[in-house]
């Protein structure tokens, strides 16, 4: 990028007043916000304007923040909920959660949150500013908001001053209905209404929780002093971070504070009888034969190494059988899951056999999960069980059958006989 051009701009506004600007300084200021920080050009113009209008004591009213109709300069203080991508802000929160951050170049990340909402912040490590203690309310000044994801996030940099606060005001956000999610800082109460099979060593659970408008995928990874929440328990989740992806939600809790409630309530879809007639038109990789954690009350899926994301390596671990994939209807594709009663009736292939196939043949559980694949892909099936979020949970499964009497009228309405 060519920064001489705002450079002239911003010297052309101060030579009007009888100020010279060090050309050198302002470039480099302004190459910063740009390559190091992500700040669009003309937010870093109105930034180093700003500036530079303080440093010379002119007043923000002579027209030094930059473009027409922008949103304030840096010291312009607003609630959280009003601070948008492209803002330079000044707000005071309080700092109620703490993750670990993703990268060394970021020195700290969290949620910050005042009575009007919360946002996610991230603090650069060359920013050198003061570390933050969560639960503490501190007075940001001179942030800029950006964009990650669709959702405004507050950058700390070298120019933000951060100053701890006397404040002890607490804050219980209202939740939200499941259904009015929107990515970014959320709050819900829910109900835990299934636990999942976790997918990633650094997981500690997933599953879905729901309300009395929807449901939502929820997440939690493993980090000192988490612990899972209880299937069929109510919880309120305060200050969670809702992420989009492939334009579905889902809640990574992780961060947040979790409090467990008494009491029940109603849920939209907690599960709905269904049977599915319809074609197998996908067998999922973790399929076939697999290992579980022996160690009582986890029951998880093991990997190749039999390494449990909770309780590490199981040498002692527990033989199952699953099918996972897809079973198409003609109108809508399932995610279906068989447990080990309903793929043995399904296949013929029992645990011991399959135990016997995968210590003996040279491809090991590979071979059970090709024999099975073939066995059952491409077939047409009618499955009975609970559907929670478009994921079919197969109680039984059986061989659609051959009717003559149906074959017959399919035929004669391909002749176009009624």
């Amino acid at each position: 990028m060519d920064y001489s051009e705002a450079t002239e701009r911003i010297s052309r506004k101060f030579s009007k007043t009888g100020h010279e600007i060090d050309r050198q300084k302002v470039e480099g200021k302004l190459r910063r916000l740009i390559d190091e920080f992500g700040v669009q050009p003309a937010e870093a113009e109105r930034s180093v304007s700003n500036e530079l209008a303080k440093e010379f004591n002119i007043a923000p009213a002579t027209g030094f923040g930059g473009s027409a109709g922008g949103t304030g300069g840096a010291t312009e203080q607003k609630p959280i909920a009003a601070a948008q991508p492209g803002d330079w802000v000044t707000l005071e929160g309080k700092v109620v959660s703490l993750a670990a951050p993703a990268s060394p170049a970021i020195a700290q990340s969290g949620i910050i949150a005042d009575e009007s909402g919360g946002i996610r912040f991230v603090v650069w490590a060359k920013s050198n500013a003061p570390k933050m203690e969560e639960g503490k309310w501190y007075r940001l000044e001179s942030a800029v908001v950006d964009e990650y994801k669709g959702v405004p996030n507050l950058k700390v940099h070298s120019g933000t001053t951060i100053k701890e606060i006397e404040k002890t005001d607490p804050l219980i956000p209202a939740p939200v209905p499941v259904k009015d999610l929107k990515a970014g800082v959320a709050s819900v109460r829910a109900k835990v209404i299934q636990e999942w099979d976790v997918t990633h060593e650094r997981m500690l659970q997933s599953g879905l929780l729901g309300d009395e408008t929807g449901t939502i995928k929820f997440i939690i990874w493993k980090e000192q002093g988490k612990e899972k929440l209880v299937p069929g328990s109510v919880y309120s989740v305060f200050y969670a971070q809702a992420d989009e992806f492939n334009d579905r939600l889902s809640l990574n809790i992780t961060g947040a504070t979790i409090m467990q409630e008494e009491g029940d309530i109603a849920t939209a879809g907690g599960s709905t009888d269904v049977t599915v007639t319809g074609a197998i038109v996908h067998i999922a990789p973790g399929s076939g034969i697999i290992k579980r954690c022996p160690v009582e009350g986890c029951n998880r899926a093991l990997s190749r190494q039999n390494y449990c994301p909770i309780h590490e390596i199981q040498p002692n671990f527990v033989y199952d059988l699953r099918i996972k994939g897809w079973l198409d209807d003609g109108e809508k594709t399932h995610n279906m899951l068989l447990k080990r009663d309903v793929v043995e009736a399904l296949t013929g292939m029992t645990l011991d056999q399959a135990k016997e196939i995968a210590e003996n043949n040279p491809l090991g559980m590979d071979e059970v999960f090709l024999q099975m694949r073939d066995k059952v892909l491409g077939r047409y099936v009618v499955c009975s069980g609970r559907e929670i979020d478009n994921r079919l949970l197969v109680n039984t499964c059986e061989w659609q059958k051959f009717e003559s009497g149906e074959h017959a009228k399919l035929l004669n309405r391909a002749g176009g006989v009624s």
